[in-house]
């Protein structure tokens, strides 16, 4: 039998990955998939809405999205602003429920997404009920690091 929560893992992370190289040319690996709550301080999140639904959250540093942010834009780290930064954690989540969504389509996994929303803030943690399926990776390189959560 299949285990489902390790190749949705591996799909979630290889989309992320994926569009993180799209985005930026960064090439990310996997650096651990330990199943922490503690979030970074900005968040984009989406629900995924369908039979097995769940939550996407997706949580860096301001200054690794920054970094993000201004591949993605062209314009110079230093006249990215807050709303851009905003606007790109919320881009990035959209890109990876989509690739993923995409994956899953044929799947009992399907899901429709909402609007994704971002979070900032300091000392943030995502806690859920002990039952919840959780998926949780962090990828990084030398440059960046981001952390990827979905909880269905």
């Amino acid at each position: 039998m299949v285990d489902i929560e390790h190749e949705l893992s591996d799909i979630f992370a290889d989309v992320t990955i994926d569009v993180i190289s799209t985005v930026s040319g960064f090439s990310l690996t996997v650096q651990s998939q330990e199943k922490d709550k503690r979030l970074e301080a900005i968040t984009g999140f989406m629900n995924l809405n369908g039979k097995k639904g769940g939550t996407l959250f997706m949580s860096a540093k301001e200054s690794d999205i920054r970094v993000l942010c201004s591949y993605m834009t062209g314009a110079p780290q230093a006249e990215i602003t807050e709303d851009d930064i905003e606007d790109a954690v919320c881009e990035l989540v959209n890109m990876i429920a989509g690739g993923v969504k995409l994956r899953l389509s044929d799947t009992d996994y399907m899901f429709n997404i909402t609007q994704p929303f971002a979070i900032t803030g300091e000392n943030v943690s995502i806690v859920t009920k002990k039952r919840a399926h959780v998926i949780s990776s962090t990828l990084g390189n030398e440059e960046i690091s981001v952390k990827l959560r979905v909880v269905y």
